[in-house]
Parts: structure tokens; C-alpha cells; sequence
């Protein structure tokens, strides 16, 4: 008994957390939305009254508008996903950063290093490694980031063989990948390692650190303006 009330308290606990944390999510997609909820609910109205419309029709209103009920609450629910998911890359695009939050987001399976290479102007490479092999992915001036990506792969060069080396610039230029495709571009490349090559390759890059862990910056998001000091090393 005393444990169904404890389970019963775990799920009243977790439900509300849900439910503050749609409502966050709706306040968030509102700012950068303001007609999302006319939307949702046009969807939702639609999507019922066809159903129930076809059940008249077919003599089954009420089995049909059960069934449409479900379907414009499972529509309500895709709608809103994909345009939260819109505003949140809307918020974070131009942001530093934002492209290792993704990376951090992509799945299982691939291990994310963040600023591995950066310099003074802020131009940042990140790390991920996965069966499709190593995936460098920068952000900021790409004239500049050629150089720090070319870099990077010759310092990776040393201790890392046969293993496939991809680069993604993050941007909306010719030949740059737009920060809401990331994750889906990364899911598509080949996958050609096993996942013991995988763990191996993980263990070599882990000697050469990162860039975050050998410099003293601060933690959290990185504050805007800030340069790199002088005497800290540039790769």
C-alpha cells in the first residue's frame, strides 16, 4: 500500500513538470509565433470537423468523432512540435555556441566535444564522433575557418589513422549547412566505422584535450566580446 502511495506521489510530481514545461515551451514559441495558437486550434477544428462530417455521412458520428478528436489532438501535438522546434533555432541561430548545443542533441552513439579550436574573433570548431567517423563542425567567419579547420585536422593527423574526417560549416552561405539541418545532416552520413573503432578513435582524441579544458574561460554560455588572451594558444 505504502509503496502504490509513493508511486502514485512520483507520477502527480512528474505530471505536473510536464505540464509546466509545455506550458514554457508554448510562452517561448509564442514570442517568436504570436499566431501559434490560432493555428493550432484551426488545425484542431478542421481536423475534428472532417472526421465528424465523414461519420454523418457514413452513419457513424460518434465512432468518428472519437476518432477525430484523437487525430486533431495528435495533429495539434506535430503542428506545435515543429514550430517550437522552429523558434528555438530561431533564438539560438547567430548565437555562439548554438552548433555545439545541437551536436550535444544529435543521438546515440556519437560523443561531442565542444571548442576544440577557436581564436580571437570567436570563429569555434566542435567535435562529434560516431560510427560515420569524426565530424568537425565550425562556426563563424568562414574565410577564417578554413585555416582553424585545417588545423584541427592536421593536429588529429597524428593519433588518429583511417578514420573518416567530415567538415560542416554552420551557416546560410553556398556550400554551409543551416543550424536547423544539422542533426539531420550528421544522421546521414555513412556509417562505416564498428562501434569498437569507435570507442578507440574516442580514446586517442581524448589525449589531445580541448580547447576548454586547457584555457581558463569561464563556464556556461560564452559572454559576447569576449577575447582570448594573449598568451593563450590559437589553433
Amino acid at each position: 500500500m505504502a509503496r502504490k502511495a509513493n508511486s502514485d506521489s512520483g507520477e502527480s510530481a512528474e505530471n505536473p513538470g510536464r505540464l509546466k514545461q509545455i506550458a514554457l515551451t508554448y510562452k517561448m514559441t509564442r514570442k517568436a509565433d504570436p499566431k501559434i495558437g490560432l493555428i493550432l486550434a484551426g488545425v484542431g477544428i478542421v481536423t475534428f470537423g472532417v472526421l465528424l462530417a465523414i461519420g454523418y455521412l457514413i452513419g457513424h458520428p460518434i465512432y468518428l468523432g472519437i476518432l477525430g478528436f484523437l487525430l486533431a489532438f495528435l495533429a495539434m501535438a506535430i503542428i506545435f512540435g515543429r514550430r517550437a522546434e522552429k523558434a528555438a533555432f530561431g533564438q539560438m541561430e547567430g548565437q555562439p555556441g548554438a552548433a555545439a548545443a545541437v551536436l550535444q542533441n544529435v543521438g546515440r552513439g556519437w560523443t561531442t566535444t565542444p571548442a576544440v579550436a577557436m581564436n580571437r574573433s570567436q570563429d569555434v570548431v566542435h567535435r562529434a564522433v560516431g560510427k560515420a567517423g569524426i565530424v568537425l563542425v565550425a562556426e563563424g567567419n568562414p574565410n577564417r575557418l578554413k585555416s582553424l579547420l585545417a588545423a584541427e585536422k592536421k593536429r588529429m593527423a597524428r593519433i588518429v589513422v583511417d578514420v573518416p574526417v567530415h567538415d560542416i560549416v554552420v551557416g546560410d552561405g553556398e556550400g554551409q549547412v543551416p543550424l536547423k539541418k544539422l542533426r539531420t545532416t550528421m544522421l546521414k552520413l555513412p556509417r562505416v566505422l564498428t562501434g569498437p573503432q569507435v570507442t578507440a578513435a574516442n580514446d586517442r582524441l581524448r589525449a589531445l584535450g580541448d580547447l576548454m579544458s586547457n584555457m581558463p574561460l569561464p563556464k556556461g554560455p560564452m559572454p559576447k566580446g569576449m577575447r582570448m588572451p594573449r598568451g593563450g594558444k590559437t589553433r
